[in-house]
């Protein structure tokens, strides 16, 4: 686990955002460090992409402030952009493609240059085992391999902070494997917040869990402190404990 005496990278305070009448993140307040991996846990509709969305800074929060390597968000989005790796869920990709091409796309817009971006190219290729597809259009690739694509295109420019919302989304079980294995690798040295419904992934990849429903923070602590929380040892149950508890006592004070 990273010494707490290491500034964090990303501070969130008190972060509300609002989609008209929809109320869909409600002052949720954390931090990361360096070396973290926090698993960003809830329910369907529970505000973790909205939130995500918001630290990457593709949306602007409606109020609370959000920091990023000591950039705020709104006063310094370019330099903010700089230092993540934005995995969106189903992330875009120009399906006229190649692999190759595709990736050097993405070198361009980072800026990136000469024989280090070729050689950085060729590295995430064979990070993410891209060899067999790599003069294949994006349009021709399965679910999978589309995915990794889109985690080459997160790790591409080598970023401090790696924002991934369900990164192993449409892979198999070895597709899996790799992807995790690679996040273990680089968690040394960057902090990463990882949005997932496989608890076992938690349990595999995270140092460190959230858990927000209806747009609030109702757990943050270890894999372990999660478990112990469990009446029968297991993350599956424990998560639907804390979040059903929460609902029941949602509907209790709306029904009051």
């Amino acid at each position: 686990m990273t010494e707490k005496t290491e500034k964090p990278v990303i501070e969130i305070n008190s972060l509300v955002k609002h989609f008209g009448p929809i109320h869909a993140v409600r002052g949720i307040s954390f931090t990361l460090r360096k070396g973290e991996v926090l698993g960003f846990l809830g329910p369907n509709g529970a505000g973790k992409s909205t939130t995500m969305k918001m630290i990457a800074g593709f949306l602007e929060p409606t109020a609370g402030t959000i920091s990023v390597c000591g950039y705020d968000i709104l006063e310094n989005p370019i330099e903010v952009k700089k230092k993540i790796g934005y995995l969106p869920e189903g992330a875009p990709l120009y399906g006229e493609m190649t692999v190759t091409a595709f990736l050097n796309f993405i070198a361009d817009v980072r800026g990136m240059t000469g024989k280090s971006r070729e050689d950085r190219i060729e590295e995430v290729i064979q990070k993410i085992n891209l060899q067999s597809v790599r003069n294949q259009t994006l349009e021709t690739l399965s679910k999978g391999y589309k995915r990794r694509v889109g985690v080459a295109h997160a790790i591409l420019h080598d970023p401090e902070i790696l924002i991934m919302d369900e990164p192993t989304d449409g892979l198999d079980p070895n597709q899996k494997h790799e992807v995790r294995t690679l996040i273990k690798e680089m968690a040394s040295e960057k902090a990463t917040i990882i949005s997932t419904h496989i608890l076992e992934e938690v349990d595999a990849v995270c140092t460190r869990a959230i858990i927000i429903a209806s747009g609030k923070l109702l757990f943050d602590g270890t894999p372990a402190e999660l478990l112990a929380k469990s009446t029968n040892g297991k993350l599956d149950d424990v998560f639907r404990e804390i979040t059903t508890k929460f609902h029941a006592e949602q509907g209790m004070l709306l029904a009051s």
